[in-house]
């Protein structure tokens, strides 16, 4: 995200993800509680419900026509819109919700799911998500593909509501809008430049209003995913919820854990996020996380002979800075026309730190940097941006806004704001332009056009089975310790897995991925002190 400089630009990519970034180095020579707002309530047996098919379990009452409906099957190529191409042996379909629950008899929205038939005796389904937010889903019903998962389970995607081909689909900025705010570098942070970054955020959130409707905003935060999911889970016939969770994808986990307690069977959650972090101390968290990262990649990149970074570890940092700052007044040359802007730099580098896998690709592209060109770090950061390959976007950033910004409450102090700021630049200085004022911007959801329906909170849940927490000691996204916090709160067992990169769960790390389908399958849990 660019809309503040203490909260990185980075969103949660999971490993599926990862793997197309793959494809970039094919054609390489050389190597992110406002006081009063209600939580949502657990769904109890003293709620008012009644029993239905062919979901079996509970419904709330005036939801019944929505629990009870029947997907329609359908080749999914009509659902594309990120450029992902599914198999034909993947089947889609639109499931129909109420875009506000309080209101069932009011407008409604479109959910769009993917399903991966289970290959052999069926247990149920597995439904997952990949992160973001913003990012579709629909591409997750390939997970774990050849296991015992794929062979009990059908494997269930999803575009959560606003996102992908779920309909109504947030969209704040056309194409023209989108290429032009990734030219502008952002990094004035004097009176005028704070005041002139606050107009832009004033303008987006305008357009946002303009564009989608209050009312599609006001509904489209996780508090409402996770009533989709449970509408989902009945449609499919299962009485109970499989989930595995990436990322974001752990934040809709646990929401929907505290909201449905009692509908979970088992829930993998990778690559947390803590509950009861405020969005700056996230924000400064990854910050620190991913310049541990960059600091893993100079390490790696310092025993080759043409590192770009040099040869000393400890002067990354200082080298780094000297290829990207010249972007600020100058952007590199590119074979595309468009040229590498110093934002989108920083977002390609940031890309690449994901993942050990592309730390050969941001190799070359830091190589190219000394060349005077950038398109290894453009074609990065066009794919973190969702840029297709004629031109368009995707949807992901839109929805990515308009989802932290319900989600969480703002920050709307101005002394908060450059003290964030300040810190962010402590904790990630390969990330800073050294021109900080100890002032800063609002942030984008400062000026959101509807009120946060989410808060930070510690959870407090009862009635739930054995979950599964699942963290990397060196996730540049989501730190290692908020994966700890959340096993915590929730009593699930945690898995650690030693490693640089985001997320691991059906990524091809055995050690991981046996013991986590030894409890999807079984309800076997792999206790609480293993280590990969």
């Amino acid at each position: 995200m660019r809309s503040i400089r203490f909260e990185s630009k980075s969103k949660a990519r999971t490993g599926a993800f990862v793997a197309a970034v793959l494809m970039l180095s094919a054609g390489c020579s050389t190597g992110g509680t406002s006081e009063g707002t209600p939580q949502p309530e657990p769904n109890n047996d003293s709620a008012p419900s009644r029993a239905f098919e062919p979901g079996a379990g509970v419904v709330p009452d005036g939801l019944a026509d929505f629990y009870t409906q029947e997907p329609v099957w359908e080749s999914c190529e009509s659902y594309d819109t990120d450029g992902t191409v599914l198999g034909s042996s993947i089947q889609c379909a639109k499931i129909t919700v109420p875009l506000d629950y309080d209101d069932p008899a009011g407008d409604t929205a479109q959910i769009a799911i993917s399903r991966a038939q289970a290959s052999g005796e069926k247990i149920g389904s597995m439904l997952f998500n990949p992160g973001g937010p913003g990012v579709s889903g629909l591409y997750t019903a390939t997970q774990a593909e050849g296991s015992a998962v794929a062979e009990r389970f059908d494997r269930i995607g999803f575009d959560p509501r606003g996102i992908g081909a779920s309909t109504p689909a947030v969209r704040c900025l056309t194409t023209e809008e989108v290429d032009a705010e990734r030219r502008e570098p952002d990094v004035d942070v004097s009176p005028q430049g704070i005041a002139a970054k606050e107009a832009e955020q004033q303008e987006y959130a305008a357009k946002c209003a303009s564009r989608n409707g209050t009312e599609v905003l006001e509904h489209v935060g996780t508090r409402e995913v996770v009533r989709d999911m449970d509408v989902i889970r009945s449609v499919l016939g299962d009485s109970k919820l499989t989930y595995v969770g990436y990322s974001y994808g752990t934040r809709i986990g646990t929401t929907y854990a505290e909201t449905f307690p009692a509908n979970v069977r088992a829930m993998v959650l990778d690559g947390a996020l803590d509950p009861e972090q405020t969005p700056v101390d996230e924000a400064v968290d990854q910050g620190a996380a991913f310049q541990a990262a960059f600091d893993e990649f100079a390490a790696y990149c310092a025993q080759s002979d043409a590192c770009a970074l040099g040869d000393d570890p400890a002067a990354a940092t200082e080298r780094f800075r000297a290829l990207v700052d010249p972007l600020i007044d100058r952007p590199a040359e590119t074979t595309d026309p468009r040229g590498l802007s110093y934002d989108d730099a920083l977002t390609g580098v940031q890309q690449a730190l994901y993942s050990q896998s592309l730390w050969r690709v941001l190799g070359v592209g830091l190589t190219e940097l000394t060349e005077g060109r950038g398109d290894t770090l453009l074609r990065l950061a066009d794919l973190y941006t969702g840029r297709l390959d004629d031109g368009t976007y995707s949807n992901l950033d839109d929805a990515f806004n308009a989802i932290r910004c319900v989600d969480d409450p703002p920050t709307t102090d101005r002394a908060e704001a450059g003290e964030a700021d300040r810190r962010y630049r402590e904790a990630a200085p390969f990330l800073d332009d050294g021109r900080g004022t100890g002032n800063a911007p609002l942030d984008l959801c400062a000026f959101w056009p509807v009120p946060n329906t989410g808060s930070p909170h510690t959870i407090a849940v009862t009635g739930l089975p054995k979950l599964v927490v699942v963290s990397t000691t060196f996730d540049p996204a989501t730190p290692y310790q908020a994966g700890v916090e959340l096993a915590r709160q929730l009593d699930a067992d945690l898995i650690t897995f030693d490693g640089t990169q985001h997320t691991v769960a059906f990524s091809g790390e055995e050690c991981v991925d046996d013991p986590l389908i030894d409890y999807l399958v079984d309800l076997v849990p792999p206790g609480n002190d293993l280590v990969c």
